[in-house]
């Protein structure tokens, strides 16, 4: 996992992303897309067309970083382009990056002591 800090905002980029652009690129389209700053130390989530492959920066302050994850099986959930710039909290990255609906995850039910 991400040693995202807290505090820190969780951005996905909706639509489509060309997985072959580097962080300078995902920069530029952070900037003129989401209409944010790439080095305010937020995370920003970009998803290919397939879906299966997902593209993360970062900048922590000292440098920028560009972290990857493609899914064996199954696709990133993502929301619809008509959803425009979506945050999320750190928590539901976690789930994003496990692949589980981050959107509505479940809690487990625990059963109540009788008595």
């Amino acid at each position: 996992m991400i040693p995202v800090p807290t505090g820190v905002r969780v951005w996905l980029a909706t639509g489509h992303t060309d997985m072959m652009k580097r962080f300078p690129s995902l920069a530029l389209q952070v900037q003129e897309v989401l209409k944010r700053d790439p080095l305010s130390g937020h995370v920003f989530c970009f998803r290919g067309r397939r879906g299966d492959l997902l593209k993360v920066i970062w900048h922590d302050g000292q440098g920028a970083c560009l972290f990857t994850k493609r899914l064996e099986r199954g696709r990133f959930l993502w929301p619809s382009p008509a959803d425009g710039a979506v945050t999320t909290s750190t928590a539901q990255l976690a789930y994003l990056l496990s692949g589980i609906d981050w959107r509505n995850p479940q809690e487990t039910w625990r059963p109540t002591s009788m008595g």
